[in-house]
């Protein structure tokens, strides 16, 4: 992937604490990253149909969400993403508290392109933030936009 390109990447988190480590990670990272966060569902689909105060965001190359989240829980949102034509080729990682054998395997059924169980480390989930971000913009060829 060219160096020179920014990376688009939204992040659905309602966590301040997850939100301050994805940031912190993704500066040690090797790729440039633009970081846009939403905290709830409905912010979620509202930015990635540009409605309302979102009507100038940018399409992201990776949405990194997490499953439990107010309003709209992430569920939800993965399904209304990989159900839209316009969407649905957006990888969509989810970096969740959850380890549930039922959620790993719903969200499989509903196209996630990988699931993560974060770490309560800080040090760990720096390093799986990394990985996400080497994998996705290093290694894998992404679709154009």
């Amino acid at each position: 992937m060219d160096n020179e390109r920014i990376i688009e990447i939204l992040l659905v988190e309602d966590s301040e604490d997850d939100i301050l480590f994805t940031k912190e990670a993704l500066k040690e990272g090797k790729v440039k990253t633009s970081l846009n966060v939403v905290r709830d569902g409905v912010e979620a689909m509202n930015y990635l149909h540009k409605k309302g105060e979102y009507s100038k965001s940018t399409r992201p190359d990776l949405i990194i969400l997490d499953l439990n989240l107010p309003k709209k829980d992430g569920r939800e949102v993965l399904a209304e993403i990989k159900e839209d034509e316009g969407l649905k080729i957006i990888p969509v990682a989810i970096l969740t508290t959850s380890s549930s054998g039922e959620d790993i395997l719903k969200s499989y059924k509903l196209h996630v392109n990988c699931y993560i169980t974060k770490p309560v480390d800080l040090s760990q989930l720096i390093k799986i933030v990394n990985a996400v971000e080497d994998f996705w913009f290093s290694i894998v060829k992404l679709p154009p936009k």
